[in-house]
Order: C-alpha cells, then structure tokens, then sequence
C-alpha cells in the first residue's frame, strides 16, 4: 500500500508556505509520500530554503561592524557612501542611513552589484524601514570649485546632518571626514555594513534619477544611459556638441575645452 500524505498537491504547497523549519511535522510526512510530484514539491522547499538560510547568514555578517559598535555603547549608527566621484558630468551624491536593530532586508547589497529594478525596490523599503535618512549633494560647479576629494566630504557632511536622531557613530565607504562623530572608515564597506550599503542603494538612486532628467534636458549626451561616465558613446557627443551645462570642467577630457593652450578641441 502506498505512503500518502492525505492532501492534495496543492494543499501542500499552500501549507508549505507557512513551514519554517525542517523540523516541522509535514516536511517528514511528506517525505514519506512515494508520489514523485511531493518528492518534487519537497526538493523544491529545501532548495528555496536553503537559499534564505544563505541569505540570513550573508546579512548577519554584514552586520559584524554595526554590532561591534553597539557593543561599545554607541546607539545611532549611521552608515554612509557616496555616488558620481567619476563621472564626467552631474553632481556626487552621498546618502546616510540609520538603520532599526531589527533590519534584515533581504539582496541588500552594494548598489554597483544590483540591477536598476532591484535598487528602486530596495529604496522604496530602505525609505520605509530606516530610522532615519539623509541626502547630501555637490554640484558640478562646486567640484569644479573645491575638487571632487573635497565635494564628496561635504556631500557626506550634508548628508549627516540631515539625519534626526543625529548619529553617535559614523561607518563610512573607504574615507574618512572631517566631523566630530565618531567613525570608522571601512575599505569596499558597501559590500561588507549592511548600513553603507543601504546608503549606497539610496545614493545611487537619487544620482541616477537626477541623471535620467538630466538626459530629458540635454539628450544628445545619453545621460539616461551613461549616468554622465564616459562610455564610448558619450565621448562621441562631446566630441560632437561640445560640453554641455552639467559637465565638469576640470575633468579629463572636457578640462581641454577650456584649456587656452589646448591646440584642439577633438577628443581623439
């Protein structure tokens, strides 16, 4: 006589939605059942949760610098990165996150890792979730002005500000800032603090909806494409119409533009 599990297909698939562990009563049930489609059902569950056991352990170990920190004492955690250092036109953006003790949101991850789509999913929840967020932006023109060094510090410094409860703590993307906050400068951090991460996503989201109207503006520089770094193609436009408003002039190679002893104004 044939081990049956006494439910339909899609009665346990329904029910195991709500199973959370290995242990639990209908996983051994049905691995009992000699239908192969349950079998099927079964291996499919496991895979799936094995996944997010991967993902659960990926996120609590991206959590090793903000729990090192609480463990001193410090409560308000801010974790900070910056996006548009390179581009050739645009502003930098920096964003600042303060994250609850309870936040595991799952695929968070450094933002040049994450398609378009996933960044604008992940925004939206980082928005809803974070205790707080801040936006600081520099514009071409002021980094032409200080240098790009200098503008990305007073992005992030703009953006710490803008935070309420102000943190006791910074975790920041491979520099450090002038700021009377306690810090810590982590190398690749967007990979490795779940709170510069989330401040990566939001940055680069911010840039790169400036950029897309910014595109709308000027569309001969593709920048809803390009976010204002110098693909091929965007070199070519340049090269073509000349810089537009937005570029930077004290970058290579827009700065030969307005260079008096330039002999020419061809890129190539």
């Amino acid at each position: 006589m044939n081990n049956r599990v006494h439910l339909t297909l899609a009665q346990i698939e329904e029910k195991l939605k709500s199973v959370t562990s290995l242990d639990d009563p209908l996983i051994a049930l049905c691995e009992q059942d000699e239908r192969k489609s349950v079998a099927k059902l079964i291996e499919k569950w496991k895979r799936k949760k094995e996944r997010l056991l991967q993902e659960e352990k990926r996120l609590e170990e991206m959590l090793v610098f903000e729990k090192q920190v609480k463990f001193q004492g410090f409560r308000y955690i801010a974790g900070i990165d910056e996006v548009g250092r390179g581009p050739l036109a645009g502003p930098v953006v920096a964003a600042a996150v303060i994250l609850p003790d309870d936040f595991r949101l799952q695929s968070i991850n450094d933002s040049k890792q994450l398609s378009p789509k996933k960044r604008e999913q992940l925004y939206e929840q980082i928005l809803r979730q974070a205790i707080s967020v801040g936006i600081g932006m520099v514009d071409h023109e002021e980094i032409d002005r200080i240098n790009i060094y200098q503008a990305t510090k007073k992005a992030m410094n703009m953006a710490i500000k803008q935070l309420s409860p102000l943190p006791d703590y910074l975790l920041i993307d491979g520099m450090n800032i002038d700021c009377p906050i306690s810090q810590t400068s982590i190398v690749k951090g967007d990979a490795r603090s779940l709170s510069i991460a989330s401040a990566s996503i939001v940055a680069k989201v911010r840039r790169d909806r400036m950029m897309i109207q910014y595109g709308k503006t000027y569309p001969e520089y593709g920048f809803e494409r390009n976010m204002g770094y110098g693909t091929k193609e965007h070199l070519e436009a340049i090269n073509r119409f000349g810089p537009s408003p937005i570029h930077r002039k004290t970058f290579a190679p827009i700065k030969q533009f307005f260079d008096s002893t330039a002999n020419t104004n061809s890129l190539f």
